[in-house]
C-alpha cells in the first residue's frame, strides 16, 4: 500500500513538471509572444520537489543529482524575478518613475 502512494506521488510529480511546458506554451499563444509565465517556474519547484521525494524514496542517485540541480536553478529564477519586481521602473533616460 505504501509503495503504492510513493508511485502516486511519483506520477502526480512527473506530471506537474511536464505540464508546465504545456502551460508555457498556452500563455505564449495568448500573449502572442514565447514567453516564461511566472507560474511555470513554481510548477518547476512543485514538480521537482515531488520528484526529488520519489526519488529520495527509490535511493537512486542519479535522480536524485538532476533533480537538486534543476531545483536549485527553478530556485534561483524565482529570486531573479522577485529581485526585478522590487527595482524601481525607469523610463529611456534612467530616471525612476
Amino acid at each position: 500500500m505504501l509503495n503504492n502512494a510513493w508511485l502516486v506521488l511519483g506520477l502526480i510529480g512527473q506530471t506537474v513538471f511536464s505540464g508546465r511546458f504545456l502551460l508555457q506554451w498556452i500563455y505564449s499563444e495568448y500573449k502572442r509572444r514565447s514567453v516564461m509565465p511566472m507560474a511555470f517556474w513554481y510548477a518547476s519547484v512543485i514538480g521537482a520537489v515531488l520528484l526529488l521525494c520519489y526519488a529520495c524514496y527509490k535511493k537512486d542517485p542519479v535522480f536524485i543529482v538532476g533533480q537538486v540541480g534543476g531545483l536549485l536553478i527553478y530556485l534561483r529564477n524565482l529570486q531573479l524575478h522577485r529581485r526585478v519586481k522590487k527595482e524601481p521602473v525607469t523610463d529611456a533616460s534612467g530616471l525612476a518613475s
